[in-house]
């Protein structure tokens, strides 16, 4: 079942005012939890990381910055163009 514009709208806000905090958080832990990595590993491993996070919720954030394909359309306004 997919979801409405304004459901994915409302979700990818609570992921990305919620959900990635908590990410971010668990991601940080997460590697400080492994010995100090030299540097030639650490920053492909915050990388992957920092784009890993945003593959389950690929559908979730498509196209929500477009307008919404399901408002009516505002007719446009009569352009008073004076010569």
């Amino acid at each position: 079942m997919a979801l409405s514009y304004k459901a994915r709208k409302r979700w990818s806000l609570l992921i990305l005012l919620v959900g990635m905090p908590i990410y971010v958080v668990v991601a940080v832990n997460l590697i400080d939890k492994i010995d100090r990595l030299p540097i030639w590993a650490e920053v492909p491993a915050y990388l992957f990381l920092g784009v890993a996070w945003i593959l389950p919720f690929k559908s979730v954030f498509l196209g929500v910055g477009q307008p919404d394909p399901e408002a009516n359309p505002v007719p446009d306004a009569p352009i008073d163009r004076k010569l």
